[in-house]
């Protein structure tokens, strides 16, 4: 489908249009259009919608904070071994490749371990990546679990030798929010980095 012209057939004809990365739109026979996400198109849930977190600097933080932005967010720990540094790493990846583009994208790191994330913690945790970068967390269990469930994202504590040395099972996939705060795309672990891109680029130019 990348950088190709598509024909669809009955009666009318579709257009690919490249949006760079390889992301399309297809032009339908009436003018209307449909992107063709890498990510899988959630626009329209009735879950994600929302949240109320604190920052590692103290600050209270909602999605209204970043409006214009694309906003992605991870559930994750600062201790993940594998699945949380890859993903952090890939989206410093992902704003190099967006360019100018890279100052409207604002990634957010949602902590599933607050015996352990502290704000300092998770502070130094982001610095690692990019500046940019925000860590969040739950003022209580309560308010992470609630969280969790509004976002249909699974987490739970697996004990090790030592009562410090558990790890966290956790959902990994992030969710993507267009520049108007709306939740789009649901971008599992493993994406390609050129295909995040592309879907983030689509979204910055309005699709």
């Amino acid at each position: 489908m990348n950088r190709r012209m598509v024909l669809a057939g009955a009666g009318s004809a579709a257009m690919a249009l490249v949006l760079g990365f390889g992301a399309a739109v297809w032009l339908n026979g009436d003018g209307g259009s449909r992107l063709q996400f890498h990510g899988l198109d959630i626009t329209g849930a009735d879950y994600a919608n929302a949240f109320n977190l604190t920052d590692f600097d103290g600050k209270q933080r909602a999605l209204g904070d970043f409006q214009g932005k694309v906003v992605v967010m991870f559930f994750g720990y600062t201790q993940c071994p594998d699945v949380c540094p890859t993903t952090m790493s890939e989206m410093v990846d992902v704003k190099r490749r967006l360019g100018a583009d890279g100052d409207r994208l604002q990634v957010l790191f949602v902590s599933v371990d607050p015996e352990r994330d502290t704000p300092d913690v998770l502070k130094a945790y982001m610095r690692n990546f990019d500046s940019s970068f925000l860590a969040l967390y739950a003022s209580s269990p309560e308010q992470l679990a609630a969280l969790a469930r509004n976002f249909k994202v699974y987490f739970k504590k697996v004990e090790g030798a030592t009562p410090t040395s558990y790890t966290m099972d956790h959902t990994a996939a992030s969710f993507i929010y267009d520049p108007q705060g709306r939740i789009r795309l649901y971008s599992r672990y493993g994406t390609p980095v050129d295909d995040v891109a592309a879907d983030i680029t689509a979204l910055l130019q309005g699709a």
